[in-house]
């Protein structure tokens, strides 16, 4: 299903009125679609701006921690694009993902072609939401640095013009929920045709058992960690269907909701993520739980080690490397050039929703800890066995 079924399935089950900005948005869209995006004849200064910002993206882009990183630095210094912050939490979970992947438990349970493929899958999406999202945002700070809306610079940085209205609409109005819910659709939609819809992925990733039993990876929790009296707490949301571009944007919807409606649990979470640098290791959040460094015993038979989202006395904590010593940095080879934007019904999904979800996740998530562990014994019990 492509992206223009997906809005049409949309449109036709889900279509909520339009606000007054939004119909004007609409139109706008609409009428900018139906002339050619011409490009006009730069100034030697913006041909040079642009290079700049092509080569800090490039830069930042070097690997999931250090895009994690530059996504909360551009947060901290402009707290008013929320998506900066959600972005950092969410790529925080890819990294954790990545690294899962060679970890005591993951590792165990796949082939190291099949790690491969899925590091693969992880990086090229991470690679590909930053080099488009962070270009955005560099353009933005500059326009306030110039006190000049620079947005017609856009389409020489390959952003979709349905951004290109956005930020253009955002300079007048500043409606930080908007932009934020326009950056969730822009970038799941532009990770559609070029990573959920790349026959390579598709018979390497989606096509196996594995990835069809996301639960079973808990590849589809995504967390986010605070301390709540003196206790670190874990909020967030589960994705059931990660091929489903209506069901990633809602999920992207739910995640901002969790992040920013509880405001004390907001502060909590920033200053968590402050105050730990990511490393790509889950032993950022639960030292307790995880280690960077592989306590386990080659050979041993093992035993089960996880209850109740504790480590039981006298067993090793769960191996969870840092992304430096799981995986080299890989090259990327240039983004599909294309504009995923076809048809203005996508902005319903910037209709504001008044949906209270608590992000309650921990118990779930330990749950699928314990069941991964027992698939690990279970196979390698029936591995001895043969």
């Amino acid at each position: 299903m492509g992206v223009i079924d997906i809005f049409c399935k949309f449109k036709k089950h889900e279509k909520p009125q339009l606000s007054e900005r939004l119909f004007k948005i609409k139109k706008e869209l609409k009428k900018r679609s139906k002339r050619t995006r011409l490009k006009e004849n730069l100034s030697q200064s913006d041909k040079a701006f642009i290079q700049k910002i092509k080569r800090e993206t490039n830069r930042l882009n070097e690997n999931n921690v250090t895009r994690t990183k530059a996504y909360l630095d551009f947060y901290n210094r402009h707290p008013e694009i929320h998506w900066a912050f959600l972005g950092h939490m969410v790529s925080r979970n890819g990294g954790w993902n990545m690294t899962d992947l060679k970890g005591g438990i993951h590792s165990k349970l796949l082939t190291n072609k099949e790690a491969t493929s899925f590091f693969s899958f992880l990086e090229r999406g991470n690679w590909l939401v930053f080099q488009d999202a962070f270009p955005q945002f560099l353009l933005y700070e500059a326009s306030l640095n110039s006190r000049k809306n620079l947005s017609y610079l856009l389409p020489y940085l390959n952003v979709s013009i349905f951004m290109e209205v956005i930020w253009d609409h955002f300079w007048k109005d500043r409606d930080v929920y908007l932009l934020t819910m326009a950056l969730i659709v822009n970038e799941q939609s532009y990770l559609e045709a070029r990573v959920l819809q790349n026959s390579s992925f598709k018979k390497k990733v989606f096509k196996t058992l594995e990835f069809k039993l996301q639960e079973f990876l808990s590849m589809n929790h995504i967390l986010f960690p605070y301390v709540w009296n003196g206790e670190l707490k874990l909020a967030g949301q589960t994705l059931r269907h990660f091929e489903s571009l209506h069901e990633r944007i809602m999920l992207g919807k739910r995640l901002y909701n969790v992040l920013f409606s509880n405001n004390e649990r907001f502060i909590m979470t920033m200053q968590w993520a402050n105050e730990h640098p990511h490393s790509g290791s889950r032993k950022d959040y639960w030292p307790h739980f995880f280690h960077d460094v592989d306590e386990g015993v080659p050979g041993r038979i093992l035993k089960p080690r996880i209850k109740a989202c504790q480590i039981t006395s006298g067993s090793s904590r769960i191996y969870s490397p840092r992304l430096e010593f799981a995986w080299k940095n890989k090259t990327h080879s240039s983004a599909e050039i294309g504009d995923w934007y076809k048809n203005e019904d996508v902005i319903h999904y910037l209709n504001q929703e008044e949906q209270l979800i608590d992000g309650e996740i921990e118990n779930d998530y330990c749950k699928t800890l314990e069941w991964l562990e027992l698939a690990v014994i279970t196979k390698k019990t029936i591995s001895f066995r043969d």
